[in-house]
């Protein structure tokens, strides 16, 4: 149930975020032509219900235009949210999914068909969802999405606030008043409630990034900034929070930095082709790796855990025990060019420096086993989370990253 409602939840934002207008036009005769800019139109001002008829002739005339498809597929799970019959609604989410499957064979790969082809495929095998256990709770809610899908918003705040009422800590709810006042163009009222939204469940990226997208329909880079590190705290792993941090850059005219310390493959006979100062470097984290990998380090760290995976406090020892070699040498007149020099060290010593080895591990190496170990981390230690993001991932305006110059992902 909680994972149906998480993929609910990321449909709506993908549905009511602000979409760029759809851009582009196929060759065909005026008719078509006119009658794909007035569907375009509507889209584009939210009226996805109204737009829906037109989007349906226009791909039963060509279903090859691409645009179109995703609009026609965004409209129908929109549509899904109005429908009292389960079935029906779970129908259309899973038609929506394949015309999102046509339109990327056809070489659509907008943001808004990544994102929702990505929430769809976990879609059930019926396409339903639900938001609640509660009956009444699920009633109230469905209402309130009828209501808001007919662009009904005062009628959808009273069902939202009806849910809310019975369930005090239903954080959808309190998410969707959020973004219905966001709707209306109250932004005052809209934050409120996505911070109590984020009060209830900061660990749901959802309300960060409705926020985060509020605040730059507003003008407050600055502010979605923050947000958006927010979001990507909350869900590392979330690859449509990347997207959206990709769009904030854009929107910005900078770029999210790649950081990644790139550890050289251990040579057949030895590092020593290298300056052996750089070989010390990396036999030190791999001397270190294998202490995990063959001995009792693992074990002695996860003994509830009957096999081995790749895990944070490996790949921080590791790293850490190179970055010390590297600062010894780095402290040396002799051999400070050569770690200076070599971008991979370079930017291993400023991590190190920094004390931010242990969230690069998580965000730029979480593999499945590391990101095992990310919620414990996080409950201890969420502002150096955010920290690492400020310094070293997401540049501040007009501002240089520690990590500038490293390439953009």
């Amino acid at each position: 149930m909680a994972q149906l409602g998480k993929i609910y939840l990321a449909i709506q934002f993908i549905l009511c975020s602000f979409i760029p207008c759809l851009a582009g036009q196929v060759t065909a005769g005026a008719p078509y032509q006119a009658e794909r800019q007035k569907a375009t139109e509507l889209f584009n001002q939210g009226k996805r219900l109204e737009a829906l008829p037109l989007l349906e002739e226009l791909v039963r005339t060509n279903p090859n235009d691409d645009q179109m498809l995703v609009a026609l597929a965004a409209c129908l799970v929109e549509h899904a949210a109005t429908l009292g019959d389960h079935s029906a609604g779970g129908r259309e989410r899973l038609r929506a999914r394949d015309l999102l499957d046509q339109a990327w064979k056809l070489g659509n790969h907008s943001t808004l068909a990544m994102n929702l082809s990505d929430l769809l495929k976990n879609l059930p095998e019926n396409g339903t969802l639900t938001f609640s256990d509660n009956p009444q709770v699920e009633t109230a809610m469905e209402a309130g999405e009828s209501a808001f899908s007919r662009r009904d918003f005062d009628e959808a705040i009273k069902d939202y606030s009806g849910a809310l009422e019975l369930d005090p800590k239903n954080y959808t709810a309190a998410l969707f008043i959020g973004n219905t006042y966001d709707k209306q163009n109250q932004f005052a009222k809209g934050g409120q409630w996505y911070e109590r939204a984020i009060q209830l469940d900061p660990n749901l990226e959802t309300a960060y990034r409705y926020y985060a997208d509020m605040l730059a329909r507003e003008g407050d880079m600055a502010k979605a900034r923050t947000m958006l590190i927010q979001t990507a705290v909350a869900e590392p792993y979330n690859q449509i929070v990347w997207r959206e941090l990709h769009a904030w850059a854009t929107l910005n005219h900078t770029h999210i930095h790649e950081i990644f310390v790139a550890v050289p493959a251990p040579l057949e006979h030895g590092d020593y082709q290298k300056p052996t100062e750089i070989s010390s470097v990396w036999q030190a984290y791999r001397s270190v790796t294998s202490s995990w990998q063959k001995g009792d380090e693992f074990r002695k760290h996860f003994p509830e855990e009957k096999q081995y995976r790749h895990s944070l406090p490996e790949e921080a020892e590791a790293l850490t025990a190179a970055a010390k070699v590297a600062k010894r040498f780095a402290n040396d007149l002799h051999t400070a060019a050569l770690m200076t020099s070599d971008p991979s060290l370079s930017l291993l010593l400023k991590l190190y420096d920094a004390g931010m080895i242990e969230p690069y591990v998580l965000f730029s190496l979480g593999d499945q086993g590391i990101a095992k170990d990310y919620a414990a981390y996080r409950a201890r230690n969420r502002h150096r989370e955010e920290e690492y993001l400020e310094k070293f991932v997401v540049p501040s305006l007009g501002d240089q990253s520690p990590a500038a110059g490293a390439k953009s992902k």
